[in-house]
């Protein structure tokens, strides 16, 4: 079998016709690995989560957008149910009012606060 030519602008290396099966590589030495690196992580892993809260969780929610030159929007949402929205700066405030109003009115807020005074 004759080689192709190769046009004189490419450089392709030439590869030797003998199939060779190749080389394994050599095994690296395992030097400066820390000691005890993994009683070090059993520490850890046995501490307390430092995520866990304190047994409060938010209930109701707020959320204002009153973009610069737009009309200002409100959601007002609750996790009994309460979901309502206002369009406009005047709607907008009296949203803000009801969503202050409906904090203390709010039935699992109330039963939150009992179990805790008692």
């Amino acid at each position: 079998m004759t080689p192709r030519p190769h046009p004189p602008t490419k450089s392709i290396p030439s590869t030797s016709p003998d199939p060779r099966a190749a080389e394994p590589a050599a095994a690296l030495a395992a030097v400066g690995e820390p000691k005890g690196a993994a009683r070090k992580g059993v520490h850890a892993a046995l501490r307390p989560d430092p995520q866990a809260g304190d047994g409060r969780y938010p209930v109701a929610w707020l959320h204002i957008r009153a973009p610069y030159g737009a009309t200002p929007t409100a959601t007002s949402t609750c996790l009994c149910g309460r979901d309502r929205r206002a369009f406009g700066a005047r709607h907008v405030l009296a949203l803000i009012a009801d969503h202050a109003d409906h904090r203390d009115r709010c039935p699992l807020r109330a039963s939150q606060e009992g179990r805790t005074a008692a």
